[in-house]
């Protein structure tokens, strides 16, 4: 078993799926000696650029509250261990593990590819999601501030927005978000796990402190912009008891809707949940796989739509009747109303600048 690792979600790098040769590194530490072999040296995050010429995605699964999204990065330096995205790094020959959380990939050419975008005459307004894969709010977005100069191309053109965090650097962003507000055109999400820092520093190495994931609701909500929790990923005998405390904090701090989603393990995140199990829960992690189990059919995952949200089964149900209750009881929303593109304006080049 590997050990843990400061900072980081994942111990290892499996190879990714579609990978037709493999590295054995059971006998071989991740964390290798320094250089004068007195302390491990962590991996340390590399940054590469994105060449991508859109930057728009489409999304047509129905269990999502949006069409399209916006992802100014690839990978994701907060390392969540349960993190649903970190398959997609093997689509680039990488692994989803520690790749996923060292060497991240990024657009800087986002808001400009933007901007293009939402100038043709072809674009119909529609709700952005920042992000749909990767959180938009990861430690480097304070140094590039992508996430940034795209929510400025948005508020120029008074096209709508959803931001997913679980980072209290969005609300540097507040002035752009209250923008948009005032025309029904944004709402954030913020995503708490748990209220507990010591698991959420274990399994969230780099993300906010729940507390701190608190005070951006009450900063955001303070400045006038609609602001939920997302309670996710739920997992089952480690945070599931946690969703009233969750939710009743939210509404403290001014949340006015919330949401959950039960842990997902597609492809290789199974294996780097477990491990992270075996080194920081071993004696929970068969009670926890037999509740993961059984919310998906006998399965560790399903992928099917209306049930990888939520799971099926005696104990999804319960887990959907707490957070109702919870719910209702502190008068949150589910969802919350449509953002409205009625004040949508299309800018040209030549115009841009009368909106800065």
């Amino acid at each position: 078993m590997k050990p843990p690792i400061r900072g980081r979600g994942s111990t290892t790098n499996p190879t990714g799926r579609f990978e037709r040769l493999a590295y054995d590194d059971a006998d071989t530490d991740v964390v290798q000696p320094d250089e004068f072999g007195d302390a491990p040296a962590r991996p340390r995050t590399e940054y590469y650029r994105d060449s991508s010429a859109s930057i728009i995605a489409r999304n047509d699964s129905p269990d999502v509250g949006f069409d399209a999204g916006v992802n100014p990065y690839r990978g994701c330096e907060h390392g969540c261990v349960y993190c649903y995205a970190r398959p997609t790094h093997e689509f680039l020959g990488l692994s989803a593990g520690l790749d996923f959380e060292t060497k991240l990939f990024v657009k800087e050419n986002a808001p400009a590819l933007l901007r293009a975008e939402l100038s043709s005459r072809s674009w119909k307004p529609t709700p952005l999601a920042l992000s749909g894969v990767t959180d938009p709010y990861q430690p480097i977005e304070r140094r590039l501030r992508l996430t940034r100069g795209c929510l400025e191309v948005l508020a120029e053109f008074r096209n709508p927005v959803i931001v997913i965090t679980k980072n209290h650097l969005v609300t540097r962003d507040v002035d752009l978000l209250a923008s948009l507000a005032e025309h029904g055109a944004a709402r954030v999400f913020v995503s708490v796990t748990t209220l507990d820092a010591t698991l959420a520093r274990a399994m969230e190495p780099r993300t906010s402190l729940p507390e701190r994931r608190l005070e951006a609701i009450a900063a955001l909500a303070q400045a006038g912009v609609p602001t939920g929790v997302l309670v996710a990923p739920v997992i089952p005998a480690l945070t599931d008891s946690e969703i009233p405390k969750i939710v009743e904090s939210a509404a403290h701090a001014g949340a006015r809707h919330a949401g959950y989603v039960v842990l997902r393990l597609p492809h290789g995140v199974k294996a780097i949940f477990e491990q992270w199990l075996d080194a920081h829960y071993p004696d929970r992690k068969e009670k926890i796989r037999s509740r993961v189990r059984a919310l998906r059919d006998g399965k560790l995952y399903q992928s099917g739509f209306g049930e990888r949200m939520g799971g099926t089964g005696i104990f999804a149900e319960q887990i959907g009747a707490l957070f109702e209750a919870s719910v209702r009881k502190y008068g949150l929303a589910d969802r919350g109303e449509s953002l409205s593109t009625a004040a949508f304006r299309r800018v040209t080049p030549g115009q841009s600048e009368l909106f800065r």
